[in-house]
């Protein structure tokens, strides 16, 4: 898939996302020790790794989900450290 229908997806992504106002917290989950959850810059596994958070995190912040994404699966906005991206969906559960 081109960078701009990728690009073109997360922004759609993002608009159905603008409408939950309050951030949650997430962990992480299904991620085995000595592996990390990436967070990509788009909702899409083909998209740039921009972080990585451990298996052990707690307090994720989180923006909402969406499977409104090129693949159809879910994908989650959340904040790491300094760090804002995209996750699946599968591998993170609100506090």
């Amino acid at each position: 898939m081109s960078r701009a229908l990728r690009l073109a997806a997360a922004a759609a992504a993002l608009s159905v996302l603008s409408a939950q106002s309050a951030s949650l917290t997430y962990r992480v989950v299904g991620v085995a020790r000595g592996d990390m959850l990436n967070i990509r810059e788009l909702p899409d596994a083909e998209s740039d790794l921009i972080g990585q958070i451990p298996p052990t995190a707690r307090a994720v912040r989180g923006f909402g989900c969406t499977d409104d994404t090129p693949s159809g699966t879910e994908w989650c906005r959340v904040k790491y450290g300094p760090v804002v991206g995209w996750v699946r969906g599968r591998f993170v559960e609100a506090n």
